[in-house]
């Protein structure tokens, strides 16, 4: 079942890239008592996410932040040192916390996987954004057929 509005945000642990390697960080360090903004891309590297998803979510973080977000951050089904590799390579994201969910456990306890194998990337993240205040959903939005719409900064902002 997908998460709705309303839900809590499931206990796990992911895993963020850091100076000295990949490091642990549970979902309640992550949402505890925070406004965060969480967009979900396919894959790192991939067209429409470093192209277009990614620098949404760079350009508009100080507006973001204005209305009220503490933390902006991606998620995708790629491991901490891919997410850290990609977080590197792009310019202006020292303000994106980078998540891996490697073996897409928290994706699928958000029913929100994306069977990528015609593409030769197996199972992923479904392409979507929302905003999650202490925990719970406020608001979720989920691409739907390969578009980039309902998950951008732009959408999520006008919804703050």
């Amino acid at each position: 079942m997908t998460i709705q509005i309303g839900d809590t945000i499931p206990a796990t642990t992911l895993s963020t890239p850091t100076g000295e390697g990949p490091k642990p960080i549970t979902t309640d360090e992550i949402f505890k008592g925070k406004t965060v903004a969480l967009f979900a891309v396919p894959g790192a590297f991939t067209p429409t996410c470093s192209a277009r998803h990614l620098p949404g979510y760079v350009d508009n973080g100080a507006d973001l932040k204005a209305k009220g977000v503490d933390t902006i951050a991606c998620i995708s089904v790629n491991d901490a040192f891919v997410m850290g590799a990609w977080a590197k390579a792009t310019d202006g994201t020292e303000d994106i916390l980078f998540l891996a969910d490697g073996s897409g456990d928290l994706t699928r306890q958000l029913g929100l996987t994306l069977d990528a194998t015609g593409f030769g990337m197996g199972e992923r993240s479904q392409r979507y954004s929302m905003l999650v205040v202490d925990g719970v959903v406020k608001q979720l939005n989920i691409e739907s057929g390969g578009e980039f719409k309902v998950s951008s900064a732009e959408h999520l902002l006008a919804q703050l």
